[in-house]
């Protein structure tokens, strides 16, 4: 698998935190950039300052992604833009509260923003990228995919949808030439606390990972070959075990026959 030197990235999400680092890095490793996000005057400072640093071709493309007409608009851009290789699927949101508590517009726009824009994205650069026989797909998943006891319920729930999108479009993908890589952060200190009522500085100082340390871990997971890339995690063979027990289920998951211990309960 190949992502083509000098390429274009479409980073979702690239006016601020996780985005914008990756909008630094690379354009910083050649590639042109589009750039979506919904604050204008944010994107076009980072674009005036990344073509000043790095003189690639930056381009801005203002979009709300919960808003189908904008969100088929960038869609289209990925289907359409000369020389695209690369998909950051990075813009999400997390609510103000729990799915209990949280207005049910605030969670209808979550799953929007989290889950539908990612996918349908995902759909448009797979497609146009296996076309072309190379490319990467880079989704923003969370390690909350992994532990949804530890956070809001919703949230954690589009992170493990992302991080099952990722896995299965990976398989999918396998022969395309075409890489897949699902990104876990742990916390990381980012604008998404403030914006939904949280404070990051609650966590211990050892629990909050830099936004530029994350993205420069991912990036090294790209660049060998890693389907699931978690940057906090010390032992890879921790996350190895896991994927193993899981994979071993899955002859077991699907049978004619009502297991034994439930068979026993009905008759009973």
């Amino acid at each position: 698998m190949t992502i083509p030197a000098h390429s274009t990235a479409l980073v979702t999400g690239a006016s601020a935190g996780i985005g914008a680092i990756y909008a630094d890095r690379l354009a910083k490793r050649g590639h042109d950039l589009i750039l979506v996000a919904r604050d204008a005057a944010r994107l076009t400072a980072l674009a005036e300052r990344l073509r000043a640093e790095t003189g690639r071709k930056i381009d801005i493309l203002p979009a709300d992604l919960t808003d189908p007409a904008h969100l088929a608009l960038v869609a289209q851009v990925i289907a359409d833009a000369p020389n695209l290789g690369i998909l950051v699927n990075n813009a999400g949101m997390a609510l103000t509260g729990t799915l209990t508590t949280s207005p049910e517009a605030e969670v209808a726009r979550l799953i929007a923003l989290n889950v539908t824009a990612p996918s349908l994205l995902a759909r448009a650069a797979a497609i146009r990228l296996s076309a072309a026989g190379a490319g990467a797909i880079i989704n923003l998943s969370s390690v909350l995919a992994l532990i949804p006891e530890s956070f809001d319920a919703t949230y954690s729930a589009t992170k493990a949808f992302i991080l099952n999108l990722s896995q299965g479009l990976a398989q999918e993908l396998a022969s395309s030439g075409v890489q897949v890589q699902a990104v876990l952060p742990g916390a990381t200190r980012t604008e998404i606390w403030e914006r939904s009522g949280k404070d990051i500085d609650s966590f211990p100082s050892e629990m909050v990972m830099a936004v530029d340390d994350l993205v420069d871990a991912a990036l090294v997971g790209l660049d060998r070959g890693e389907t699931v890339t978690i940057p906090p995690l010390a032992d890879l063979a921790d996350w190895e075990t896991m994927q193993t027990a899981r994979l071993a289920l899955g002859p077991q998951l699907s049978k004619r026959d009502v297991a034994a211990r439930y068979a026993a309960a009905a008759t009973a």
